[in-house]
């Protein structure tokens, strides 16, 4: 008679079968407090070539191949490749700008809330240690139709840029809700954040995401016209021009 699955397991075998469990979940909740329990997925998983995948800043966890298992399934032809899921190199290109928009934008949320806490605790006798906040509580939403005005050029059109949205969608790096398009389970997982973060700051990005962060700002503070020139602005804020010109830089996801 066949043992029925013990906890690491059960966590193991739900995992495989969901691609990914939120964090609040029961058994991931033990699993991320009880280290004995972490460990046992962890070896369950090895024993079929897989890894588990989590950080702080997400609110999911998910499985991976382990390193060196991937030349085994993919093949070397596979490893040369910009990615593994089939994603075409105009998708490849959507799927770092969308993570460039959402996930940088969102950790710096999450690392400034974290600091504020910080401080405003400093002088507690009984301190409690606060929790990173949430991705659903800071992750921004990206409008498509803006997407579309600034990258449709470089990403093949209205027609490809639908088409690839399907495709992340489908593979639970997005999530739709009418116009916007917002952070999936696994966009700040399966993404490498150390290794992009640097090539987008520094790289063809780091001047739209700093667009962005100044005009995010004149929304919070809106500057009034002088006096002698108000009666020459027009009544409503007019739209910034597209995104920089040329061809953007495929990085590899």
């Amino acid at each position: 008679m066949t043992a029925p699955p013990d906890d690491a397991a059960l966590l193991a075998a739900e995992l495989l079968a969901r691609r990914w469990l939120p964090r609040q979940h029961p058994r991931v909740k033990r699993a991320l407090i009880d280290a004995d329990l972490w460990q046992a997925v962890q070896e369950r998983l090895a024993q079929v070539g897989l890894r588990l995948v989590d950080n702080i800043h997400a609110d999911h966890v998910t499985v991976a191949l382990q390193r060196a298992a991937e030349p085994a399934v993919f093949g070397e032809g596979g490893l040369d490749g910009s990615n593994n899921i089939e994603l075409p190199r105009d998708g490849v290109s959507l799927l770092v700008v969308l993570w460039s928009l959402i996930v940088l934008p969102k950790r710096e949320r999450q690392a400034a809330r974290a600091a504020a806490a910080e401080a405003d605790h400093q002088g507690e006798m009984f301190r409690a240690d606060k929790p990173m906040p949430t991705a659903a509580a800071v992750s921004p939403v990206v409008s498509y139709k803006a997407l579309l005005a600034d990258f449709g050029n470089q990403l093949g059109k209205k027609v490809r840029l639908e088409s690839n949205l399907k495709r992340l969608e489908a593979q639970g790096f997005i999530v739709r809700r009418g116009d916007d398009i917002g952070e999936g389970p696994l966009l700040d997982l399966l993404l490498d954040y150390d290794t992009l973060a640097p090539r987008i700051l520094e790289g063809a990005l780091g001047e739209v995401l700093a667009r962005n962060r100044k005009e995010a700002g004149e929304r919070s503070h809106p500057q009034l016209p002088p006096p002698e020139k108000a009666e020459a602005v027009s009544g409503g804020p007019r739209r910034p021009p597209p995104a920089g010109e040329g061809a953007m830089q495929q990085e590899e996801a």
